[in-house]
């Protein structure tokens, strides 16, 4: 014959239920828009770190962890974006913030929506230089680094690439500004020549008057510091067809696979750069991705691993998911001093810091955070051969 629980019994059970608390994370990024090619596996790898988390049972006493989607469309009209920011914080409440992703929206959520609600945010994408100095309350991250660095590297390469001249077009929003500012000083530093330096729109069906100012001004390659979904796609497109060029610079937001199926053979020899590491991490997540039918060298896929996980584990040596709370964490998890936690021990990371051990949290991308908050970077460096990019090396 069964026991009935007692009255007293069931109270017990019930506290012990309720006491389980249930961690949201919001994945702030744009799965509509000029990047959208990217998100799926920027998504994928930072819930594959929630789930880490919440299936170790080791997160703030047993916490679980769930993960709630926001699509910024990564737009110059902001609305979009601070609409789903102010859902995901004030209807569902979730703890923390993993984005934005395009450096427009990052902004506008952080001044308009996170701020004003305490709410931390870690970015995998947003690479304005204009982040470094944003008045953030010490709530924002990022762990992708600044264009101010992209700029640099880029100059490096064309300079050993022996190109003289270029001509610089970029999408018309925070991101692409910033970008072609970097790019054009630091390659001007380096004694190169920068033709024409002008915006373009996302959007439009036709560049080829934006092509033909290009084709005018000259240069030995078009860089173009748009976005692989949108209008750099074009831009590349209108250039092929018009004959005005045939190799093209190819900054972080135009790396990803669906740009040079897209375009095709004419793509080719085209070369550029995205954060990206080659680290005992970068490889290990890149197998762990693997295994869910990821590509773990996708962009911003390893960042967006490394936010989530760098949330997380500042709760619990904060043992607090009040974002409030845990934010004075994360600078001291990102940089130890510390045991070193890669991807796929984040249960041995919060067992060291439930016990009161330090961690240096090194994740997929060797994470370091400098100055505001931001990541110190390292670049992969890309050539497109044979319609794939291919990582020549890393930076």
């Amino acid at each position: 014959m069964k026991k009935l629980l007692t009255a007293s019994a069931i109270t017990a059970l019930m506290a012990g239920v309720a006491s389980a608390e249930e961690v949201k994370l919001g994945v702030l990024i744009g799965f509509t828009g000029p990047i959208e090619s990217l998100t799926p596996a920027m998504n994928a790898a930072a819930e594959m770190a929630a789930k880490e988390v919440s299936d170790s049972g080791k997160l703030l006493g047993g916490a679980t962890v769930v993960t709630l989607k926001g699509d910024t469309t990564c737009a110059i009209d902001t609305a979009a974006a601070t609409a789903a920011a102010e859902k995901l914080i004030t209807t569902d409440k979730v703890n923390g913030i993993i984005g934005g992703d395009c450096s427009g929206v990052t902004g506008a959520i952080l001044q308009n929506v996170a701020r004003p609600n305490g709410m931390v945010m870690v970015s995998p994408s947003a690479t304005s230089p204009a982040l470094s100095t944003a008045e953030d309350d010490g709530l924002f991250f990022r762990t992708a680094p600044s264009d101010a660095r992209e700029g640099e590297v880029m100059a490096d390469i064309l300079t050993e690439k022996g190109i003289k001249s270029i001509a610089l077009t970029y999408t018309n929003n925070d991101y692409g500004k910033g970008l072609a500012e970097s790019i054009a000083k630091s390659f001007e530093a380096k004694g190169g020549k920068v033709t024409i330096n002008v915006p373009h729109d996302d959007g439009k069906a036709d560049y080829s008057a934006e092509v033909a100012a290009l084709a005018s001004a000259g240069g030995d390659i078009l860089v173009v510091a748009g976005y692989l979904d949108q209008g750099g796609k074009g831009i590349i497109q209108a250039s092929l067809d018009s004959g005005a060029f045939s190799t093209f610079g190819l900054p972080g937001g135009m790396i990803g696979d669906s740009l040079p199926t897209a375009i095709g053979p004419g793509l080719d020899g085209s070369f550029g750069q995205i954060a990206g590491s080659d680290s005992v991490g970068a490889k290990t997540f890149e197998e762990m991705m693997k295994a869910i039918s990821m590509d773990g060298t996708s962009a911003y896929s390893p960042e967006s691993y490394d936010a989530a996980a760098l949330i997380l584990l500042a709760m619990q040596a904060a043992k607090s998911s009040d974002p409030k709370v845990y934010k004075e964490k994360i600078m001291e998890i990102a940089n130890g001093p510390g045991e070193k936690i890669y991807p796929g021990e984040l249960a041995k990371g919060l067992e060291l810091l439930a016990a009161g051990t330090a961690i240096d949290y090194e994740g997929a991308t060797a994470v370091t955070l400098v100055g505001p908050g931001e990541s110190a970077g390292r670049y992969r460096e890309i050539v497109v051969k044979d319609g794939k990019n291919e990582t020549v090396g890393f930076r």
